[in-house]
């Protein structure tokens, strides 16, 4: 044995020991995989923030012997977003997951734009697990998840990235009030109904005057502006906001959808309705000065009880201290102050008085004679619309009448005078159908079936409409780059350029909005299953309240089809749907 070791000793314990001793230099990182992002198309070009961002990366990993193989780049994605939400980094975490992906390494350009708040301590575990490292220049090499200091750092890279993220909306915020409130400038947006937004001259901005834009300002639609004054008139003399849209209607008018629908895409353009005239009776800018800030974005989370699924952002009213007015008149006048004062005051008389009809919400929650089963889960196939509970004395119906559509609805060609659908008949057939998913021996097929559901695509037609309408707009983007750069005057190009711009705007917003897929695994759908309890009993139940609980608990929703007389039953998370035959129905 003392032989077997005086030759070199240490080769022999490390060999006994495990341990492996490397005589050759580092061979260098090799191929990485690059990720950046960039927020705001207006505001900075995505070709050229790809450019530093990159430029930054290559210049980290070069003399380390790392090689950019893969490149992932979010354009358009806030920060606050998480990574399974944004369309590349989404990417890059499912390539993860390939063993031959072609790369062991990430490294990116700038880490504040790249994460937010605690988002890297959610998303570098998972590098780790799949032995891909992150090269982050802040930290002057690859995180190392054994250094305190790393994990100190890069926590307070989130926090300040957040930081500047809330400072610039405050500044932003803070100028546009000061423009509103000494200007009475108009911020952009769609013009009220009664106004256009016309050409107000050169910028005030000297840099956005040189790049060619105008300033927008409000100024009057003569037919219009008739309308609203004719709905101030009707309101003050007495009449609700149903009964003036139903004179509206009857006369012909088009509506605000129906008169502009390129601003309207999101509107059916169907007739006026009693919500359109209280948001023009509530509108304080038909008085002739500007207001800004009535409507402000909050972020709610996605899901309260998973806080890394991140936030959504959703309108709602802004308290009285938020909102700006102008300190002289901004645009024509439309309605005078004292009419419009007099019309808040009514408002608010009718609101104190008790009126419980005032709003959706008051009028869902008052107390009924009669327990409906299927009470909002029924729609007409026709209209689309819910239909109403119709108690009779041979049983329960829901109805939906033709007579309470808008004059020149599309809907009016095809609705029956009324149609109407028997409680018993479809509480029987849904009963029936629910019985045998949920019986003992089908819940394993039932399982299977609602998993199956969700592996359809979940990308809406609006959404491809919404990409082609951003395609659409790019390319005119970049048309009317080229003729400028051909030496076209760019003032001629001015108002299409904004066009465009506003049209990319608003699809890649849709697109941002889009709910993102939520699958649920199979041991999920079991324990819903599980929390519904004894699903028989329910059924076979005498008491209407605790079937309502069972519909509610799997959210039930039923589409009638009065000239076929067939009900399509569904029940979520998944879409699972069967056709019903359901007769007596008219």
């Amino acid at each position: 044995m003392t032989a077997e070791i005086s030759g070199d000793p240490w080769a022999v314990l490390d060999d006994l020991l495990g341990v492996e001793v490397s005589d050759t230099a580092d061979a260098g990182i090799g191929p990485v995989a690059f990720y950046g992002r960039c927020s705001t198309e207006d505001n900075q070009d995505p070709e050229t923030s790809h450019g530093w961002q990159l430029g930054n990366a290559q210049k980290f990993v070069d003399p380390l012997g790392g090689n950019v193989v893969a490149e992932y780049f979010d354009v358009g994605q806030s920060r606050s977003v998480p990574w399974e939400r944004r369309e590349a980094a989404s990417q890059l975490l499912m390539a993860l997951k390939d063993p031959n992906r072609g790369w062991d390494a990430v490294v990116v350009g700038e880490g504040t734009r790249c994460w937010f708040g605690n988002q890297f301590s959610l998303i570098a575990p998972r590098f780790a697990a799949y032995g891909v490292d992150l090269w982050v220049p802040e930290l002057g090499g690859k995180f190392d998840a054994r250094n305190p200091s790393h994990k100190m750092l890069m926590s307070v890279l989130g926090g300040m990235s957040e930081s500047e993220r809330q400072h610039v909306q405050a500044r932003v915020r803070a100028a546009m009030d000061a423009q509103v409130l000494n200007e009475g400038r108009h911020q952009g947006g769609r013009a009220p109904y009664g106004y256009l937004v016309v050409d107000g001259g050169p910028h005030p901005n000297p840099r956005k005057a040189a790049e060619g834009y105008r300033l927008k300002v409000l100024a009057i639609d003569d037919a219009a502006a008739e309308v609203v004054r004719r709905i101030f008139a009707g309101y003050l003399g007495g009449k609700g906001d149903r009964a003036i849209a139903n004179g509206l209607n009857r006369d012909g008018i088009p509506c605000p959808s129906a008169k502009r629908p390129d601003q309207n895409r999101h509107r059916l353009a169907d007739g006026w309705q009693g919500s359109t005239v209280r948001s023009i009776l509530e509108n304080p800018r038909y008085t002739g000065y500007a207001f800004f800030g009535r409507w402000t974005k909050h972020e709610t989370l996605l899901d309260p009880d998973d806080v890394a699924a991140g936030h959504v952002t959703r309108f709602r009213r802004s308290s009285p201290d938020r909102i700006v007015r102008s300190r002289k008149p901004a645009h024509p006048v439309i309605v005078p102050v004292e009419d419009f004062t007099q019309a808040q005051l009514l408002r608010r008389s009718k609101a104190s008085g008790g009126l419980r009809t005032a709003r959706k919400t008051e009028r869902s929650g008052r107390p009924t004679k009669h327990t409906y089963l299927f009470r909002g889960r029924i729609r007409c196939a026709v209209c689309t619309r819910k239909m109403e509970g119709s108690p009779r004395t041979h049983g329960m119906y829901y109805r939906c009448p033709a007579r309470t559509l808008a004059p020149g609805s599309p809907a009016l060609a095809d609705h029956p005078p009324a149609v109407y659908l028997r409680e018993d008949l479809i509480r029987d057939s849904a009963n029936g159908w629910i019985g045998e998913l949920f019986a003992p021996e089908n819940i394993d097929k039932t399982v299977q079936a609602l998993l199956a559901s969700q592996e359809a695509p979940n990308s809406a037609p609006t959404q491809e409409k919404a990409k082609q309408r951003l395609t659409d707009a790019e390319a005119r983007l970049r048309r009317f780059q080229a003729a400028i750069a051909a030496g076209v005057d760019p003032a001629a190009l001015t108002e299409a350029i904004n066009e465009a711009q506003a049209e990319r705007a608003a699809a890649q917003a849709e697109l941002n909005n889009a709910p993102a897929p939520n699958a649920l695994t199979d041991a999920e759908i079991y324990a819903m299953i599980d929390s519904l309890g004894d699903v028989g009993a329910a059924l076979s139940s005498t008491k209407s309240g605790r079937l309502a609980n069972l519909y509610e608990a799997v959210d039930l929703q039923v589409c009638y089809e009065p000239a076929d007389r067939v009900a399509q039953i569904k029940i979520h998370p998944a879409s699972r749907v069967n056709s019903v035959r359901v007769r007596g129905g008219t």
